[in-house]
């Protein structure tokens, strides 16, 4: 379906670039041609990322830096433009997440997720925009979720954070077109990753059945379909998609809105224990 060369010397930034869909969509944005900088916090989870798309003939250029640090963020954008000589597009895939009871939440938590997902994509955003206005072309795609739309119990967070990421992608499809850049976003249902899936998936809670079950197509999602939707939005032949958020979920959020509503059944002892293991990891 895709031309091989789809992608072609395209210059392409990926936040949490290294594991997951982040890394999913640069591997596949590099077959198609592209050329990656890939960014996150850690810079050996970069580097052997980086290897491995080295082993397979994409060139990506491992940039750590923090996404709430506007110092950060100017180092990886001026590092891809030195070394590429531009910047054609930009996908804001960076997140963080976790499940809580919002009368359990603390301010500081609230800030952890919003300062990367709100806070993060802007920063990004303006960063990365400013460089394609002086060319008169980008593309940036941002990645929400359908629960952005309609709220969700016991991630409060993240939709709140999520839902002010669809409002930017609207405003800057207005504003920034007259530039020649594409804002658009993608909100994926259900797709496994080994990060985000440990901490929103509890295992031995019958969770992820239910998860798969609230599925139309009872199954979750594959890595390479987002990948391929990726692709097609960031490259020329969707160049007249602006402003736009693209759902790819199985028909999750059509047969039932709220990923984590049914966490009301989950017991207080139960939350008691991920509240430990997730301090325990940091």
């Amino acid at each position: 379906m895709f031309e091989p060369q789809l992608l072609k010397d395209k210059v392409i930034i990926i936040t949490g670039g290294g594991t997951g869909l982040g890394k999913s969509m640069g591997m596949r944005f590099g077959e198609l041609g592209a050329k990656l900088i890939i960014t996150s916090r850690k810079q050996d989870i970069l580097d052997e990322c980086a290897e491995e798309m080295k082993s397979e003939g994409i060139a990506a250029l491992p940039v750590a830096g923090d996404v709430r640090n506007p110092e950060d963020v100017e180092k990886v954008v001026q590092k891809a433009k030195e070394t590429y000589g531009a910047i054609d597009g930009l996908v804001n895939n960076a997140a963080g997440n976790f499940i809580c009871p919002t009368e359990s939440l603390t301010p500081n938590g609230f800030k952890a997720v919003t300062d990367i997902v709100l806070g993060g994509t802007f920063n990004f955003t303006l960063a990365a925009g400013k460089e394609m206005i002086k060319s008169e072309y980008g593309c940036i795609l941002n990645i929400v979720t359908t629960y952005a739309w309609t709220g969700s119990g016991y991630v409060v967070p993240s939709a709140a954070a999520k839902g002010g990421v669809i409002a930017m992608t609207r405003s800057l499809g207005s504003e920034w077109g007259k530039y020649g850049i594409r804002t658009n976003a993608i909100a994926p249902g259900p797709f496994p990753t080994k990060g985000a899936w440990k901490r929103l998936v509890p295992p031995g809670l019958g969770i992820e059945k239910k998860m798969k079950n609230r599925v139309p197509l009872k199954r979750f999602g594959e890595h390479i379909e987002l990948a391929n939707l990726a692709s097609f939005i960031m490259s020329d032949y969707a160049g007249y998609i602006n402003g736009e958020v693209i759902t790819i979920d199985g028909g999750e959020w059509l047969k039932g809105a709220g990923q984590f509503n049914d966490l009301d059944k989950l017991p207080k002892v139960a939350w008691k224990t991920m509240n430990l293991m997730r301090k325990r990891k940091k």
